[in-house]
């Protein structure tokens, strides 16, 4: 085969046929993803906000932060109640929508309405209400749309045959890709929309800063907009199908098999709704009591709760289908749980190679934008390949990747700068290393999100996806703790300076940094590959 056909087969299979598996059925929950990506665009605005109008700690923001995460704790229950109540899942989008409005107009309110809103109740107790709103609805919708991207690949075509398997498999993969590249969509529309309603903003007055923080609160009511579009959409989708079935002579049960789940009843099972009241009350109380080695604790506690969940999860699978699932998820949990270098990094970046707010906000736009390429260009890879050939792959892609930053530290970009007459620099590094590592960390659920829409049973679908995300949302808490460790062994420090008298209280000390990174690069790489060797050795060996 010549290079040019060569060519027009990969851009076919990257681009062409991820057009052809495209459904009009797979929008509705993509809406809801982008509404989730797109939730982030009173971020900024907010944290701005709090250092100007509000008196309040960094240990207390911090602690609000713990707060706020506690919603997502619930999504195990969440999961299980929307395939309990699968035909009326409908209606937690709208609650969920509900919750993220009323956080955002409350703000909106207290911007415009300062006065009003005071009398009513404290201005700090209305910021804490509406940051406690929003995950309370995001994480509402993120448990339906999970369900609903199951709901939009369809299992007959338009001729009411069973779709064949392997293009069903490619079809649940292009949808799982769709998702992620609609939720990275909606950060990428928040940065570029900041970009813009920021623009000359230290210029203004306080009033005028006011207004402007407003308008982004305005505009952030388009989010429970979104999501609760895609929700209509798929109900005039259903409408239309159904009426185009029954104009083909099929009797409305028939027309129901076809586009309905064919055994919605699910039976309540009460371990899920006390696996989640159980890692809530535990948060609580370590949280509240500010009990020696929390973090640890709580982990501890609820990787017990979500072992004993997965287990009821499994017992319902056929005996080769749970020990694929239970290799896959222990695989893709050890590719999470990897250390990383910690903030020491990005000090040093900022300190040394003089990296300013403005550069470092690039290289996340690049992130961003560049893992969206990244998950087209490897969707065909994905729905073809094993789950463990696209962990190795992405393990040794990513131990690659790790070397730049290696580099970094030991000067290299002196030599690359002296022999490119001063082209590539620490911040052409930079780039080029983010360019080519950013779509390597959203790719790796993918594969295991496409598996469980396509093998676990039906009336259980959103209980599923709901444990095994809270199991591997886990994997990034082991992650948070061994970098912890680390960087207790290996001190890394900036410099710090009296506000006042200008003295340095802490001097910069980055001697540690270059045995850290060495080491974090090589455990990323050692431990996956250490954890495919051993499943694939063993009875939880996944062929998938």
């Amino acid at each position: 085969m010549t290079p040019l056909k060569l060519i027009g087969t990969w851009i076919d299979a990257v681009v062409f046929d991820l057009g052809r598996q495209m459904r009009w059925t797979f929008l509705p929950p993509l809406m809801i993803y982008f509404a989730a990506g797109f939730s982030g665009l009173t971020m900024i605005v907010g944290t701005f906000f709090v250092k100007e109008y509000l008196d309040l700690s960094a240990a207390y923001l911090a602690g609000l932060a713990f707060w706020a995460g506690l919603p997502w704790a619930l999504k195990m229950p969440l999961g299980h109640l929307v395939d309990i109540f699968w035909r009326w899942k409908w209606l937690l989008v709208y609650l969920g929508a509900g919750f993220i409005g009323l956080s955002v107009f409350i703000m909106y309110l207290v911007l415009t309405q300062t006065t009003m809103m005071q009398a009513i109740m404290p201005i700090s107790a209305w910021y804490v209400t509406s940051y406690l709103l929003a995950p309370s609805g995001l994480v509402i919708q993120d448990a339906v749309a999970d369900a609903m991207s199951v709901e939009a690949v369809p299992r007959f075509d338009a001729k009411g045959d069973a779709i064949p398997l392997e293009d069903a498999r490619a079809m649940h993969t292009t949808m799982q890709t769709l998702g992620r590249f609609a939720l990275i969509s909606g950060t990428v529309a928040v940065a570029m929309l900041n970009i813009y309603m920021f623009s000359g903003i230290e210029a203004l007055d306080d009033a005028a800063k006011t207004a402007t923080y407003a308008g982004i609160y305005l505009v952030a009511l388009l989010i429970p907009l979104v999501s609760v579009s895609g929700v209509v959409l798929a109900a005039v989708q259903k409408i239309r199908m159904r009426r185009n079935l029954l104009r083909r002579g099929l009797s409305d049960a028939e027309a129901d098999t076809l586009f309905e789940r064919p055994d919605e009843e699910t039976t309540p099972n009460p371990w899920y709704f006390i696996g989640g009241a159980g890692f809530v009350a535990l948060s609580l109380t370590v949280g509240l009591g500010d009990v020696p080695y929390g973090q640890e604790i709580i982990f501890a506690g609820s990787m017990a709760i979500v072992l004993l969940l997965m287990r009821q999860l499994v017992s319902v699978l056929p005996p080769a289908s749970a020990r694929a699932l239970i290799g896959t998820a222990v695989v893709i949990f050890i590719f999470r749980a990897t250390p990383r270098p910690g903030d020491g990094l990005t000090w040093f970046e900022i300190d040394v190679l003089k990296f300013d707010q403005q550069f470092l906000s690039i290289l996340s736009l690049i992130t961003s934008v560049l893992t969206l390429v990244g998950m087209v260009v490897l969707r065909p890879l994905m729905a073809h390949r094993p789950i463990v050939y696209i962990v190795v792959l992405l393990t040794l892609a990513g131990g690659l990747m790790s070397l730049p930053n290696i580099g970094l530290y030991y000067g290299i970009q002196e030599i690359t700068a002296a022999m490119t007459g001063g082209v590539v620099d620490a911040r052409f590094i930079a780039i080029l290393d983010t360019a080519i590592e950013s779509p390597l960390g959203q790719i790796a659920m993918i594969p295991m999100l496409a598996w469980i829409a396509r093998n676990a049973p039906s009336n259980l679908k959103a209980t599923f996806f709901a444990v095994m995300a809270s199991f591997t949302n886990l994997a990034l808490s082991a992650s948070s703790l061994f970098t912890k460790y680390l960087n207790e062994v290996f001190v890394i420090t900036r410099e710090v300076t009296d506000p006042v008298s200008g003295a340095v209280t802490t001097p910069a000390d980055y001697t540690d940094l270059g045995i850290l990174l060495i080491l974090v690069t090589a455990l990323t790489v050692g431990l996956p590959l250490v954890a495919v060797t051993l499943v694939q050795n063993s009875r939880l060996r996944t062929p998938d």
